[in-house]
């Protein structure tokens, strides 16, 4: 049993070493203090600019490397973003993907202006460029603005159907990565008019909105003579189909320069000959679109291309017209029908006495092939069912613009669609007749920048010459 002695010099020794290490603690952060005081009074004027320059060029390298992200121009689009999204990610997830970013915003840039021979003036409107996003890649007009941004002169959505569908079956869309094609059979998967519609409006009233802040007064007089802020007046306006976008001297698209079209397919459900979905979707899409286009060539839809037979097309074509005729807004979009690059010659010049008769204002030629040709070199995923898009398409539908170019002797606006990757591509469908082209396949190979790479290589390729000077060109001389 330990003395009382002991008791007490053992705690006076935890004592004082408690003390100690409290007094070398404090020591210890006194000597670090007075280390780094010392060492900021060591700070030399050289130091100083070094440090101030390192700083700075961390800051400029930062706004350069995020200007150099946002260019569409930008090789780390294509070779670095574009492979990864191929890598990770299934045909149409990253359609999806790519869809969102275009959405929020977070897409690169065109951010060079259009060269003056690329203008083309068409239907009482303005292009600052040929070259547009065919229909299928933003079906539900979820990225107007950022395919806008990206530099494309026309941007078509849809197509849209009037009742939402789901499409066919997952999967059902495949990379021909070797041939640069797709094979997708979605089957006019729609979230249907009111969604669109919805987004429509929304898009005209932010644009409203802006506008009435950035000068109230003009919007008043241009909107409506009225009274009461111009905030309230779109809130007004808004209960009505139409935004009176069209009284704020702009296209539909809200770009002077640049024109908005909307694609109307039809319900799975409906039967193959009715014309009943086509001639609503113009009822209800038709004033928010600077374009309608009547799609009656997608190899998804059973029973659709039979309406691309000469009756059928006739009689489809002139209720539609009635009904765009019928809209009460004072501009009326011209319409257009897209038809397939399949149709025989006799086919075509059906096709090309139906829109004469019934003065139809433009042809895209074309959608998707259901053909395989023989220089496909991915055979695996060319095995499945669906409509092919990429270069292989090229010639087809260039033989099919040639033919309806001849048979309706320049009389109709033609847009050229199918396998359309650079300058080149574009010129020869412009020769061909062409008086626009579209792509989108080639957006999934070659990354955002396609529409300037195209635009570039046209600009090169005129030799002096304007776009318009050179649309039929080739068939002129033959």
């Amino acid at each position: 049993m330990q003395s009382l002695t002991s008791v007490l010099r053992q705690r006076t020794l935890s004592t004082a070493s408690s003390s100690l290490s409290r007094a070398t603690y404090t020591a210890s952060r006194t000597n670090v203090a007075r280390h780094y005081a010392t060492a900021r009074k060591e700070h030399t004027p050289a130091s100083r600019t070094i440090n101030f320059v390192l700083g700075t060029g961390i800051v400029i390298g930062g706004l350069v490397g995020i200007s150099y992200g946002f260019d569409s121009r930008a090789s780390i689009h294509k070779y670095v973003f574009l492979p990864l999204m191929h890598w990770t990610m299934d045909p149409e997830t990253a359609h999806k993907v790519g869809i969102k970013f275009l959405k929020m915003g977070l897409s690169p840039w065109d951010t060079q202006p259009d060269d003056p021979a690329l203008e083309v003036k068409l239907w009482g409107k303005t292009f600052s460029n040929p070259v547009g996003m065919a229909a299928g890649f933003d079906k539900h007009a979820e990225a107007i603005d950022g395919l806008f941004d990206l530099g494309f002169g026309y941007v078509e959505i849809g197509s849209v159907t009037p009742e939402p569908q789901p499409g066919n079956p997952q999967p059902r869309m495949f990379r021909l990565p070797e041939d640069k094609c797709v094979i997708n059979r979605y089957g006019f998967n729609s979230e249907g008019h009111k969604v669109v519609e919805t987004r429509l409006r929304q898009r005209i009233k932010r644009f409203l909105y802006k506008h009435a802040r950035e000068d109230q007064q003009e919007t008043l007089e241009k909107l409506k003579n009225g009274t009461g802020s111009a905030e309230s007046l779109v809130d007004h306006l808004s209960t009505n189909r139409s935004l009176r976008v069209d009284h704020l001297s702009t296209n539909r698209s809200l770009r002077d320069d640049r024109v908005l079209a909307v694609n109307l397919g039809k319900n799975k459900a409906s039967t193959p000959e009715s014309v009943d979905d086509y001639v609503v979707g113009v009822e209800r899409l038709g004033p928010y679109a600077d374009v309608l286009v009547v799609n009656v060539s997608s190899p998804n839809t059973p029973g659709l291309r039979s309406l691309q037979r000469k009756g059928m097309l006739e009689d489809l074509l002139r209720q539609v017209i009635t009904a765009r005729d019928r809209l009460q807004s004072s501009y009326k979009p011209p319409l257009l029908v897209k038809i397939a690059p399949d149709l025989s010659d006799e086919e075509l010049e059906d096709v090309s006495e139906a829109a004469l008769a019934t003065k139809v204002d433009g042809i895209i030629i074309s959608n998707t092939t259901i053909s395989r040709p023989s220089t496909l070199i991915n055979k695996e995923n060319a095995k499945e069912v669906g409509g092919l898009s990429g270069p292989v398409v090229k010639p087809l539908a260039l033989r099919a613009l040639r033919a309806v170019y001849k048979h309706t002797e320049g009389k109709i606006p033609l847009v050229g669609c199918g396998g359309i990757s650079n300058g080149q591509d574009a010129l020869e469908y412009a020769r061909a007749g062409a008086s626009m082209v579209q792509l989108y396949s080639s957006m999934a190979y070659e990354g955002p920048g396609i529409a300037r790479v195209v635009k570039d290589g046209i600009v090169k390729g005129l030799n002096g010459k304007t776009w318009s000077e050179i649309v039929g060109e080739d068939v002129k001389k033959a």
